[in-house]
């Protein structure tokens, strides 16, 4: 039997790919973007005591109720923005399930979905297995910022969606307010709709204002706004994110999810909603913590051959290594792992046509020892 594959591009991802030769080397593993830090002990706590209540059968479709109540007060405090937990939030399996389903949910065949490079690996598939298009858009290094009029140029009659990311993975870039407001008058002015992927949403730096799509009221109209516990909470493990949008596009989303995974592990949820009204401040100082991190890393690699590119948020850190070595950022991160025991991922893999640029990334979301290693390793590498 010859299968014929819907996505005969895709293979394993380089995340999978840099871990296993991370291992197979036993490499420090700054590429893949998870912590090496537990969680609030609290959490585990909370999901074991949620388990022994007898939490153990399936959530509701949209969630635990108690923790959609949770994110409408969350969205309520960081965004002035009022959504009602039952009828505009819905808690999925990850972050990248509310992607694939918002995607599912909104392009049609034949429809074409702006994309902004470097671009986060899952939204191209999720777009064609949808039957639509990617049109992509290259950021503008070193800041990698937005071009909204070479943005408005490519608007057609077959546009159908914007995708965003901010704070972005891989650049670590944020969007300004200027930036919302740019895509806002485009969204509406072509009545498209957005997905906004801020996963990192409560990582950004330097006493920046932290800006949503949730913010800006007609944006929010036409927009799924979607976000990641296991990033804010250090529990990658747990695959629980959540969808933020419009009661219709609310309808249309779970109308999906509900064939996907129909509900996300229920004592989790459970423990979560507990977490977040007991200890609140886990969210407001995680900006703090890890814009730390950043600057531990930056200042250990100060003495390197590495140039370290700005990072506004997120836990990567971008880093031009064009002093060192005049190898593609593959084989570069491959010798990387193989020789100084530093496993990274390369920029190019993000886009759809890469170019020319030496840049690689590492994820800084790592206990200070590990840092501190694998920054030794790094400051080793010479041209």
């Amino acid at each position: 039997m010859k299968l014929q594959s819907k996505l005969p591009s895709v293979g394993t991802t380089i995340f999978s790919q840099m871990s296993q030769l991370a291992t197979e080397h036993q490499a420090i593993n700054l590429s893949q973007g998870f912590p090496d830090f537990p969680c609030d002990p609290l959490l585990p706590e909370l999901v074991f005591q949620a388990s022994q209540r007898g939490l153990n059968q399936y959530a509701p479709m949209p969630g635990v109720l108690a923790l959609r109540e949770q994110i409408a007060a969350l969205t309520q405090r960081c965004y002035s923005r009022v959504v009602c937990p039952e009828r505009q939030i819905t808690v999925t399996s990850g972050a990248t399930e509310a992607l694939f389903v918002a995607v599912q949910a909104l392009v049609r065949s034949g429809d074409e979905v702006i994309l902004f490079d470097p671009a986060y690996d899952s939204y191209q598939p999720a777009v064609e297995l949808a039957g639509g298009r990617t049109v992509h858009i290259p950021l503008q290094p070193p800041m990698y910022r937005v071009d909204w009029q070479a943005v408005e140029r490519q608007i057609s009659n077959k546009t159908r969606l914007i995708m965003v990311n901010s704070p972005h993975n891989p650049t670590g870039m944020v969007f300004s307010r200027e930036d919302w407001l740019a895509l806002e008058a485009l969204v509406v002015k072509h009545r498209l709709f957005c997905i906004s992927d801020e996963v990192y949403e409560h990582m950004v730096f330097d006493g920046q204002a932290r800006h949503s799509a949730n913010q800006f009221a007609q944006l929010a109209e036409r927009t799924v706004v979607v976000s990641s516990f296991g990033k804010t909470f250090h529990v990658t493990g747990w695959k629980l994110g959540y969808a933020v949008a419009p009661v219709e596009l609310s309808v249309e989303f779970r109308k999906i999810h509900q064939y996907v995974t129909f509900s996300s592990f229920t004592p989790a949820q459970q423990a979560i909603a507990e977490l977040m009204q007991k200890k609140p401040e886990l969210v407001t100082q995680l900006a703090d913590f890890y814009q730390q991190k950043r600057d531990y890393f930056r200042t250990l690699l100060q003495s390197s051959g590495f140039r370290l590119l700005p990072c506004q948020g997120t836990y990567f850190q971008l880093a031009d290594y064009s002093a060192l070595s005049a190898l593609d950022d593959v084989s570069f991160c491959r010798q990387l792992t193989a020789d100084y025991k530093v496993a990274a991922i390369p920029l190019s893999v993000f886009y759809r046509l890469p170019p020319q640029q030496q840049v690689i990334r590492f994820c800084f979301a790592k206990e200070q020892q590990t840092l501190q290693q694998a920054a030794e390793q790094l400051c080793r590498v010479s041209n």
